[in-house]
């Protein structure tokens, strides 16, 4: 029952890696939670689940730090990077605003704030792009990671 429960979670939260609007690194760590809890602890130890929760958190923080790093290292400006991480939190709301939000965030703020012509803002936007899908891609190796472990301790 336990790899049953964890499995469909971790199926549906790396599908969810793709779907901006899942909340997928905390399903797949809820899944591995159930899981723990259906087993009574066993295979599963707090030890264990504590690594997982900080794998979790880490995912977390890829994902949400990607786009504004993304930015900075193809040129935007700091103001870039805090346009980005702003636009990927109001992008949560949005249809598609996890792609859009923090290229038109990043976008913004190069025009807005500093002032700087179309072109070079638009090296933001691309910057913030490739950190957005740098980071699905790691999120997504992370995902596959806490499922080999906890698949590796629930069949052990």
């Amino acid at each position: 029952m336990a790899l049953t429960v964890f499995l469909v979670a971790w199926l549906i939260g790396v599908i969810g890696t793709f779907v901006p609007v899942l909340p997928a690194t905390l399903i797949i760590f809820l899944g591995a939670l159930a899981a723990a809890f259906l087993e009574d602890f066993q295979r599963l130890s707090w030890p264990w689940l504590v690594g997982i929760a900080l794998v979790t958190l880490f995912a977390s923080l890829v994902d949400n730090l990607a786009g504004s790093w993304g930015a900075r290292k193809y040129g935007g400006s700091r103001a870039a990077a805090w346009g980005a991480l702003l636009g990927s939190l109001v992008g949560l709301f949005l249809p598609f605003g996890l792609l859009i939000g923090p290229a038109l965030g990043a976008l913004t703020a190069e025009l807005l704030f500093m002032r700087r012509p179309l072109a070079e803002a638009v090296g933001s936007v691309w910057g913030t792009l490739v950190g957005l899908l740098t980071g699905i891609a790691a999120k997504f190796v992370l995902h596959v990671l806490i499922g080999v472990v906890v698949l590796w301790r629930l069949l052990s």
